[in-house]
């Protein structure tokens, strides 16, 4: 056998003789985290800038989870530190036993070390695996605690994860109550970025006033004009299902609400039905957010099946011959919250996307349908109106079954026709290939033109596509230009999604520069998010950058992409005078000047598309492309400054 390394060409290679206990690198401390904090935080980037502040505040939480915590205070001061303060008991600051050192010094410095093991410190908490405090320590340049606890302020400062001195009384100083504040400043040399979004931020903790009921968050952010806000909920996670629905026209007014504790499983679920098509739920272990779902969506999903086929058989709005409601057919315009709260959560590493714990399924699954059954029968005119909606999504997707047919590909290649339209490349490894999705057959016929026909395809688009977010699936499959996407990417589509048969591992959306080119690639990117998020997620939809200006003086000619681009190189090159073109049509380009700009790999810039929020993301197409104007109109009156005007 050829080992990797030969067949690559290395060889520096390493013999059985000299691989010894000499070779085995012991990282001691938090050098491990410093090393490899993608292990721990997830990335470097933006997400794992804010997942430092979320497990300070997730410690926080813990406290307010137990009832010793009813206000938490976060703050991003000018220079870029962050503080968390809470009003909980204090993190001890007597000596810890088995290090000798204080307990707080033990938290901060040693990894799975806290309150949250064997239930002592805490019955519920977020923090399983006690490495949240010690990795953010480890990651930032300096961290300063600040402990308040029986009438006494303690401090101690770190400096790269390591402490500077003994923890020491302040004197003079004797706080009201007990509470901890963390401040601490990231480490530029480990992030990419240390550039706070508030939005995000605040989004998050919002979910986690929601989640927790009774305790007031503030969010105070010092940079720029200063912004702040509060979060109060005492409704807890009906709060939230409203704040989904808000902008959805809800089919019922009062939401379905669960609040139950079972075989040490607290419960808390809330659902509320729009007159929406898309689904909008989340799921919660602990306060932490579990993106990939787990055993407690899985109970949840099985109960709403369950129980609304019975109560539609019972009632009688199931006839004989109809066949059972289909999961899909249920969960079309639902949006639900579900929290669970339990004392020995199993999450799948320490970003905790995945609940893993069985018992939980059950237990989920009995409660909910249990409340469920029993808001039927209680409302029988809400009943009506979910089960009606239910059998309508039923009877549009069994329409949309023969049309879907007709796109979805067996293979890559077998069983379907490529649309007559598409420019495909010659290259069949999907790795190697891209597609750009082109507005119009001008521009299209342009990128043709320039294109590398080995390893680029081009699929020119005819005018706007069908806003999916107002359309069913077989009024979606009936609309041309969708269904020639979709057979062109040979993924199939929401259920059926299949990424082993994506054609092209870059698919780029490619519009003009005006208000028309910006509504179509919304529509696209609408589409993509609610029938292929897949595809986002995995990292593989990209924006078109062409450039805004050119600055041609005698044979040189300047590309500028921004206006704040071409104001910086003009105040940089004001002595030269420059003939200025503004592009707003791809077609404007001929076939060179497009793949100098647009298309060639070496010097083109493209926009990967990414959701980092998945509440965030659906609010904002629903509010963009939704059926309610008064939404819509106030976010564009609000974001009116942030517009280019083209007259």
């Amino acid at each position: 056998m050829t080992s990797t390394a030969a067949r690559n060409g290395n060889t520096n290679v390493a013999t059985d003789s000299t691989y010894d206990a000499s070779s085995i690198q012991v990282l001691e401390g938090l050098e491990a985290v410093r090393r490899r904090p993608g292990m721990y935080i997830g990335s470097t980037d933006e997400r794992g800038l804010h997942h430092l502040v979320y497990e300070i505040v997730d410690n926080a939480i813990d406290e307010a989870m137990a009832g010793f915590c009813d206000r938490i205070e976060v703050t991003i001061e000018v220079d870029g530190h962050v503080s968390v303060k809470d009003n909980g008991r204090g993190i001890p600051v007597d000596v810890h036993e088995k290090t000798g050192l204080s307990a707080l010094e033990t938290v901060l410095t040693v990894l799975h070390a806290g309150g949250k093991f064997g239930g002592g410190g805490y019955k519920v908490s977020g923090g399983l695996h006690g490495v949240g405090a010690s990795v953010v320590n480890a990651l930032s340049t300096e961290l300063e605690a600040e402990i308040a606890k029986n009438g006494k302020l303690y401090r101690q400062r770190y400096a790269v994860g390591k402490a500077e001195g003994p923890i020491a009384e302040v004197k003079g100083e004797t706080p009201e109550r007990n509470g901890s504040t963390i401040r601490f400043l990231p480490d530029a040399s480990v992030f990419e970025t240390l550039d706070y979004d508030f939005a995000t931020l605040a989004s998050r903790f919002r979910e986690m006033a929601y989640l927790t009921k009774g305790v007031w968050i503030q969010f105070l952010d010092l940079r720029g004009d200063g912004r702040e806000v509060n979060f109060y909920f005492d409704s807890g996670v009906e709060a939230f299902v409203r704040h989904i629905n808000r902008e959805k026209g809800a089919l019922h007014q009062t939401p379905i609400y669960v609040l139950e504790e079972r075989d040490s499983v607290l419960v808390e679920v809330a659902i509320q039905y729009n007159a929406g098509f898309s689904e909008s739920v989340y799921s919660f272990a602990n306060t932490i957010k579990t993106i990939d779902g787990g055993s407690h969506l899985t109970g949840f999903r099985t109960a709403l099946t369950r129980a609304l086929n019975d109560y539609g058989r019972k009632a009688k709005l199931l006839k004989d011959n109809d066949p059972n409601l289909s999961g899909d057919d249920v969960r079309e315009g639902l949006s639900a919250v579900i929290s669970v709260k339990i004392g020995e959560p199993q999450f799948e590493g320490q970003t905790k996307t995945r609940l893993g714990n069985p018992e939980v399924k059950g237990v989920v699954e009995s409660v909910v349908a249990s409340r469920l059954t029993q808001f039927l029968e209680e409302n029988p005119a809400d009943g009506r109106k979910i089960i009606e909606k239910a059998l309508t999504a039923s009877r549009a997707r069994e329409a949309a079954r023969k049309a879907r047919d007709l796109v979805q590909r067996k293979g890559v290649l077998e069983g379907s026709t490529l649309p007559g339209k598409l420019a495909d490349c010659s290259e069949t490894d999907p790795s190697m290939s891209e597609i750009y999705l082109v507005e119009g057959n001008s521009a299209g016929g342009s990128a043709k033109s320039a294109r590398d026909r080995r390893t680029q395809a081009i699929l020119p688009l005819r005018g706007k596509i069908l806003n999916v977010e107002k359309a069913r699936l077989d009024k979606m499959l009936a609309h041309e230009e969708i269904r020639i996407i979709i057979t062109a990417l040979g993924t199939g589509f929401g259920q059926d999604y299949d990424q082993a048969r994506l054609r092209y591992h870059k698919v780029i959306i490619m519009t003009d520069a005006d208000v028309d080119g910006a509504h179509i690639r919304t529509l696209l990117l609408t589409f993509f998010y609610r029938f292929m998020p897949e595809l986002i997620a995995d990292g593989y939809l990209f924006i078109a950058q062409p450039p805004l200006y050119s600055a041609t003086s005698g044979r040189t000619v300047n590309w500028l992409f921004t206006d704040s681009e071409r104001d910086a190189f003009f105040d940089k090159n004001k002595d030269k005078k420059y003939n200025v073109q503004r592009y707003k049509g791809l077609g404007e380009m001929n076939p060179e000047q497009l793949w100098e700009t647009t298309m060639d790999p070496a010097r083109r810039s493209l926009l990967k598309v990414e959701v980092h929020d998945a509440e965030q993301a659906d609010e904002l197409f629903t509010r963009l492309m939704g059926d309610e104007v008064a939404p819509r109109k106030a976010f564009i009156m609000h974001n009116a400054q942030y517009a280019t005007l083209d007259v």
